[in-house]
């Protein structure tokens, strides 16, 4: 193991409303929800190296106690944020962070489907180091495919990393030769 570290990003309120509305079609249940001790413990084991996940949560209002315990009990360092309500807390606060962590001598490892963070994250892909999106890989910013060309490595939140005890359903995307819209109507 190295002594470099890698930083775990994750946009936990992207991956679980990318879950509840784009693939299960409601509100997820807990044991359908990632297992986020697994996206720490697949960083230390693909990159050989220290990892330091920080789990950006919009807390405006009320934070979850139980949910904050949990997560600081796996190793994440929960970042709770408030602000007002035209503002994206959680893309302001992980876009300042990849900022950030250009000047400072780390990878990147990013849990998220948004591509509002492709700005800050072009330049770490670029400069060299190890970085990565951690997501779903039908449901991910078609925004990333020019930095996947450049080096930035891409890994499917079920598939890859292994965050979920079950299957997820998945969208059959179905090739335009055969498709039949009377399957539709």
């Amino acid at each position: 193991m190295t002594d470099r570290t890698t930083y775990v990003l994750v946009d936990g309120e992207n991956i679980d409303a990318t879950l509840g509305q784009s693939i299960l079609g409601r509100r997820p249940q807990p044991h359908e929800r990632p297992r986020w001790d697994r996206l720490l413990q697949f960083a230390e084991d693909h990159w050989d190296q220290q990892t330091r996940g920080l789990f950006f949560l919009a807390a405006n209002g009320e934070l979850p106690m139980p949910f904050v315990q949990a997560l600081t009990s796996m190793g994440f360092r929960p970042v709770p944020l408030s602000g007002r309500p035209d503002e994206k807390v959680v893309d302001i606060a992980i876009q300042r962070t990849l900022e950030e962590l250009a000047r400072r001598e780390a990878d990147v490892m990013l849990a998220s489907n948004d591509g509002d963070f492709i700005e800050q994250l072009a330049p770490l892909v670029t400069d060299g180091r190890r970085t990565a999106l951690l997501a779903f890989h039908e449901f991910r910013s078609s925004g990333y495919v020019p930095l996947f060309d450049r080096g930035l490595e891409f890994h499917d939140l079920e598939y890859d990393v292994r965050a979920f005890n079950d299957k997820l359903p998945r969208i059959r995307v179905i090739p335009i030769a055969e498709f039949d819209p009377n399957e539709f109507l």
